[in-house]
């Protein structure tokens, strides 16, 4: 069974992730979503609020559309508060943490893996939110794993704030553990 907790130390920041992995045209895609990707004064005081650390390991492709449109907003997110450590993991250099978080029965990502300040397992979720799955239904058709540009009508600001909603599950469940505000005596 793979450690998360030791993996989480072996992964890569955002931009060295981007710099190991992404060829030119991919990276620009990358950079211009997180330059699309700006949070709303609420979202920054509720990042912001976050007490508790937590540990959010993401596997990814930088040739995914869907990790396109989505990663950059995890790094907007620990741009705007140091309770979240972020690191970055190669879906196809990993192969057995594919395995391990594997959605519907294949290696799809983004995959993520929340954990706690002391490496217990808090959730994982993925690969995409329940706004784009409404979106992709109602179309039924295109590619399976979009470029990652064209139109939004709307959809990132909701993919960002679904999201977000599951980062704050998970900071409220870190802050409401008995064990940890044992620990932190709060």
């Amino acid at each position: 069974m793979i450690e998360f907790g030791e993996e989480f130390h072996k992964g890569q920041y955002y931009d060295d992730f981007l710099d190991r992995y992404a060829t030119g045209e991919q990276r620009t895609r990358w950079d211009t979503t997180f330059e699309r990707i700006v949070l709303t004064d609420a979202q920054k005081e509720l990042l912001g609020s976050f007490k508790r650390e937590m540990k959010v390991l993401v596997l990814a492709g930088t040739w995914c559309g869907d990790c396109v449109e989505q990663c950059p907003i995890f790094a907007r997110f620990a741009e705007a508060t140091d309770t979240i450590g972020l690191r970055f993991f190669d879906r196809d250099d990993q192969p057995v943490m594919a395995k391990a978080l594997q959605i519907c029965g294949a290696a799809r990502v983004p995959a993520v893996m929340f954990l706690s300040e002391d490496d217990y397992p808090c959730s994982r979720f993925g690969d995409r939110t329940l706004s784009k799955y409404r979106k992709m239904a109602a179309e039924l058709t295109g590619a399976a794993c979009p470029t990652g540009l064209g139109r939004d009508d709307g959809l990132t600001a909701a993919v960002v704030q679904e999201w977000l909603d599951e980062f704050e599950r998970i900071q409220l469940m870190l802050r409401t553990s008995g064990r940890l505000r044992q620990k932190h005596g709060d």
